[in-house]
């Protein structure tokens, strides 16, 4: 549907003296996006305009817009439907006068029939959206205050908990009909849901389970024949008369296992469900409603009444629930995850190709896991299509996160419509690989002080992860595993965080503690963990102006939405880094975005070399969903801040971990590792002062220990001396001393550029001085400008090439100068720290 518009306040818009009445609307979208394209409000990402647009979340809102009636409706035999895919939030519809509904949950579709509401000519439709606010805090009225992490009324309401604020986002409250609308006219019978099951047999045969749901249009009483039909294979069920339920377990013979990226392909093969109403009456299937068909070949002795079209893959996938480890194909793996938020604060704005760019900037990072956090979405077909594409693995939170629940109604009755849909929905796509229940909610109730907030017998949410949803699960997807939350060790007995069993999210680091403190654990799997650094320049300038480049800016500040996230990120720089000199942005922000990298970094290699007792680190976060500082690999902007670069390297197959004396060889790829360990001290000037030779194996998917002698593990001169451990191209360097301490010489390397073609520049760094974590920063130049390698340490006598792409420079020369390429050498210091 077209033509919508939008009726504004008739009270105004604050800070505007005139406005129209009303303003045209792009559906899908949202009142924020339609404000934005009316010129009516400034853009909420940019400087401090989030203050002032919180008045949009607390009005009310209507849509219109009028259409013909298709020419089928109000046929005999024909049925016509309005289908919302997607309204945000509590909203109601009403044609030609007469209400068809109210909704009050942004994660469901909803289907109104329309027939006898229609008219010859125009219709008018106008959806009318009430506060989420008004409508959350009147329900917290009447239920009852509940504890949690922040103190917005998200947990009353079944809609994107983060659109209320996060302490990564903003808080920009939505209204809108944020997914597509359409009439749909049908006749006979439809597939009001085919819930696809792609699993693998014990015989090693893929093994598709389809169960249908039906509806009838008027006169459709006798029996429906469904049928399935995928990579060659068919099979068909009869639906008696009455009925409006049927299953198929379909072996698919030809069809090749789905395999997750570094495993295997991605095979993925067409499915077709299509339910018939027999000309005879009868129908040829052999099936009964509820049981599998024959496979025989159906008679085609009548056109499809309805035909469901989807996409799937084969694979078996378990979970090992005491040691936390994910097998998919009976094959064991190391989760190399990334945390994924809502890419948008107005999720109509993505595109497939915008989820598209940041899953391939996961794959790049070498990441084969993806968690859809639990304060966002249920994310749009797009995501879980091209995962599937991709082969990266889902792990899928329900949306709870960080609070209390309510279990009254009407939200229970919510909470169990939106899940089946969504199970059903998502069920095909064998990039999913778990079902989580919640995020942290299970931890604040049994460490947060919530059971001293709680009254006597009041419900919190445990209904729902410990019953209502893994018994949808069990029913409608009983091929993946289902966990009750993160993190959890498995029983609601034992602390949430306990280190052996289950998850953990490691939150001491960054909050209170020095990042060294990851190397004090060994947890079965650490779901959430992560460090603060800024936006990439470009980013922040787009948003804040020169003016807020500063590190003591309240527009930077507006941009930081961490409890004490300033300080933190300085004193998180501990002894690993110098403080920036005051006022420095540049130093600021070079130094805080290191040390982000190198604190993830740190954490990730420490976590892989103990595999396989510890099996998985998903790290938070991959994306943002604005300008901001955060703990992101990718900002807002979808630029890539060093830690990206660091991701990357921290998540090859193979990486070398030096630690608690000893050098880690981690073999994360299908074949043997076999090579010559090459072990040196030198000093900082690249004098070798000791070196062994060790020859490793390293089975596939596995990790190797490699004792170091007491000269390697420990030198005379710590502060002015590394170990490189090198196996043919995999190479690692140890520092003995942080760089506040160690003797780092003044940088001295040539730069040279060359350009390669129309936005294309090669650099070309050679050094003549160890040179640590070399970084070239092209964005300060031009913002479309990218590079492809960053942090790399250079001894004396090396070169490294960097590939600059998407600039445009007027000086090419720029690119080896000032703060553009720069390297800790010369990071600058205080006052009294040593040179």
């Amino acid at each position: 549907m077209t033509g919508w518009t939008l009726a504004l306040p008739r009270d105004g818009v604050p800070g505007r003296d005139t406005v129209p009445e009303s303003v045209d609307a792009t559906v899908p979208g949202c009142v924020h996006t339609d404000l934005l394209a009316a010129g009516i409000i400034p853009d909420p990402y940019v400087g401090d305009n989030e203050a002032r647009l919180d008045w949009i979340g607390r009005g009310d809102w209507t849509y219109t817009t009028t259409f013909a009636a298709p020419p089928a409706a109000r046929s005999a035999g024909h049925r016509t439907d309005l289908v919302f895919q997607g309204l945000d939030t509590v909203a109601t519809v009403t044609l030609n006068g007469t209400e068809l509904g109210r909704t009050a949950n942004q994660h469901r579709s909803y289907r109104f029939p329309v027939d006898i509401h229609l008219r010859p000519g125009t219709n008018t439709l106008t959806v009318r959206f009430t506060s989420p606010y008004s409508y959350a805090e009147e329900l917290r009225e009447r239920l009852g205050p509940l504890p949690g992490a922040y103190d917005e009324p998200y947990p009353f309401i079944r809609k994107m908990a983060c659109n209320f604020g996060w302490d990564w986002g903003p808080t920009l409250v939505t209204c809108g009909i944020w997914r597509p609308v359409a009439l749909e006219t049908w006749s006979g019978a439809r597939i009001a849901s085919a819930s696809l099951a792609p699993d693998v047999a014990d015989d090693g045969v893929p093994l598709l389970r389809t169960a249908v749901q039906l509806e009838r249009a008027p006169g459709c009483a006798g029996p429906l024949e469904v049928g399935v039909e995928v990579a060659g294979a068919r099979a068909t069920v009869l639906v008696p008369r009455g009925r409006t339920d049927g299953s198929i377990d379909l072996p698919v013979p030809d069809a090749e296992l789905w395999w997750p990226r570094g495993y295997g392909e991605q095979p993925l093969y067409d499915v077709c469900v299509t339910v018939r109403c027999p000309l005879d009456g009868t129908g040829t299937g052999t099936g009964t409603g509820s049981g599998p068909g024959t496979g025989e070949e159906e008679e085609e002795d009548a056109e499809p009444a309805h035909t469901w079209r989807g996409r799937t893959g084969f694979r078996s996938v378990a979970l090992d629930p005491d040691a936390f480890r994910l097998s998919v194909n009976e094959k064991p793996l190391f989760a190399r995850g990334v945390n994924w938020i809502p890419d948008d604060c107005f999720p109509a704005r993505l595109t497939r190709q915008r989820v598209s760019d940041r899953l391939d900037q996961a794959v790049a990072a070498g990441v084969n896991l993806v968690r859809v956090w639990g304060g966002g979405l249920y994310e749009s077909d797009d995501f879980y299509a091209l995962a599937d594409e991709k082969g990266l693995l889902v792990w899928q939170d329900f949306p709870f996160a960080c609070a209390a629940y309510p279990e009254e109604q009407p939200l229970r009755g919510e909470v169990a419509a939106e899940a089946r849909e969504n199970v059903v929905r998502l069920a095909p796509h064998p990039s999913l690989v778990l079902w989580c229940g919640n995020n942290e909610n299970i931890e604040g109730h049994a460490d947060w002080g919530w059971r001293d907030e709680l009254p006597p017998g009041r419900t919190w949410g445990a209904g729902y992860y410990y019953d209502l949803l893994p018994s949808i699960v069990a029913a409608l997807d009983p091929t993946r595993p289902y966990w009750p939350g993160t993190p959890y060790s498995g029983d609601p007995d034992l602390p949430p965080q306990d280190p052996d069993h289950g998850t953990v999210h490691l939150w001491d680091v960054w909050n209170r503690v020095d990042y060294r403190a990851y190397a004090d654990r060994v947890p079965r799997f650490v779901a959430e963990f992560g460090f603060q650094g800024p936006a990439t320049y470009a980013t922040l300038r787009a948003a804040l102006g020169d003016a807020g480049l500063h590190p003591d800016s309240p527009l930077l500040a507006r941009h930081q939405k961490a409890e004490d996230g300033a300080g933190k990120l300085l004193r998180g720089l501990g002894d690993h880094l110098p403080q920036p000199p005051a006022g420095d942005f540049d130093a600021w922000h070079w130094l805080t975005q290191l040390n982000q990298a190198r604190a993830v970094e740190f954490g990730i290699r420490h976590f892989r070399s103990h595999a396989p007792a510890c099996m998985g680190t998903i790290v938070w976060q991959l994306n943002d969903c604005w300008p901001v500082v955060s703990w992101a690999a990718v900002d807002g902007a979808g630029r890539r801040k060093p830690l990206w670069y660091a991701l990357r390297a921290a998540y090859a197959d193979r990486v070398l971990v030096v630690r608690d004396g000893a050098v880690h060889a981690v073999n994360d790829s299908p074949n043997t590792w076999t090579g010559t360990l090459k072990l040196a001290t030198r000093s900082f000037d690249g004098a070798v002062l000791a070196k062994e030779e060790h020859r490793v194996r390293v089975a596939p998917r596995s990790v190797a220990h490699v004792d170091l002698p007491a000269a390697l593990a420990e030198p005379d001169d710590r502060n002015n001396t590394l170990l490189t451990a090198r196996i043919d191209g995999t190479r690692t360097l140890h520092f003995y001393a942080e760089d506040t301490e160690a003797a780092l010489p003044a940088a001295r390397y040539t730069a040279d550029v060359t350009r390669t073609g129309p936005g294309g520049y090669e650099v070309r760094v050679s050094a003549e001085t160890l040179v640590k974590d070399l970084a070239l920063f092209p964005d300060r130049l031009d913002p479309a400008a990218e590079v492809d390698d960053m942090l790399v340490t250079l001894l004396p006598g090396e070169s490294a090439v960097f590939h600059v792409t998407g600039a445009d420079l007027a000086d090419p020369a720029a690119l080896t100068t000032g703060s553009v390429l720069r390297c800790v050498n010369e990071a600058p210091r205080t006052a009294g720290e040593n040179a």
